[in-house]
């Protein structure tokens, strides 16, 4: 079941950075682009989650699972919502530090030893295979990133609710309102999700509680995405 879990979470995270890549290559915007990035992410982590649930764990798969599912993927995602609320020049500063942060935490997740060899059918949690580095990072890269996503996504409903722009980066006029606050709700609550399997975990196992939140998290942030895409916006004069 867990397996069969993360498979379909691949399979969904596959989808929704097709649509993602296809709305780029056609509009060159920078947020699509970021998304991309960070679905890819969560399809390697969800690839990675699959592969150990279905074969067996090992280091290998630990740390794919680790880098791209619990550390790289959510601050990615971020960048698309600071690249929307802060507009272009901001969104490039912060891509410039994040590519830098990324190709760092790349290597601390690869090169960091171990306290244990990883084996078993079981997932190990991070303190008890890393040291402090790689779990600071995960902290600070899900957590913060988090918090970007859902209070930029509650922020951006909310002004757009009031009859606002939803973001003092970008000018555009939103046709359909309901619509856009809809999908900002829905990504707040998809990003909520996956990062609650902590607290699914004591009544799941931590292997169903991580399958269960990255299927539905990333079902729920692509219902919002395909909900505010689909509201009709031009750019104000």
């Amino acid at each position: 079941m867990n397996a069969a879990l993360a498979a379909a979470a691949s399979l969904v995270a596959v989808a929704f950075g097709l649509s993602t890549l296809d709305r780029w290559l056609r509009r060159r915007r920078p947020h699509e682009l970021a998304w991309t990035v960070s679905l890819a992410m969560f399809a390697a982590g969800s690839l990675a989650l699959w592969w150990a649930e279905a074969t067996g764990w090992g280091n290998g798969a630990f740390r794919a699972f680790y880098l791209f599912g619990a550390i790289l993927n959510v601050p990615w995602l971020a960048l698309g919502t600071v690249y929307l609320l802060a507009g272009t020049d901001i969104g490039h500063r912060v891509r410039g530090w994040l590519v830098l942060l990324s190709g760092f935490t790349v290597g601390v997740v690869l090169f960091a030893p171990t306290k244990v060899q990883v084996t078993g059918t079981e997932l190990p949690t991070g303190k008890d295979v890393f040291g402090v580095a790689p779990r600071v990072l995960a902290a600070v890269g899900s957590g913060v990133a988090a918090l970007v996503i859902i209070v930029g996504a509650l922020w951006s409903a909310w002004r757009v609710w009031r009859g606002r722009t939803p973001s003092f980066g970008v000018a555009r006029t939103v046709m359909t309102p309901r619509r856009l606050v809809l999908g900002n709700v829905l990504i707040a609550v998809g990003t909520l999700v996956l990062s609650g399997s902590g607290s699914l975990a004591g009544r799941l196992g931590k292997d169903r509680a991580f399958a269960v939140t990255l299927l539905v998290g990333i079902g729920v942030l692509f219902t919002g995405f395909l909900v505010a895409s689909s509201s009709p916006r031009r750019r104000a004069d």
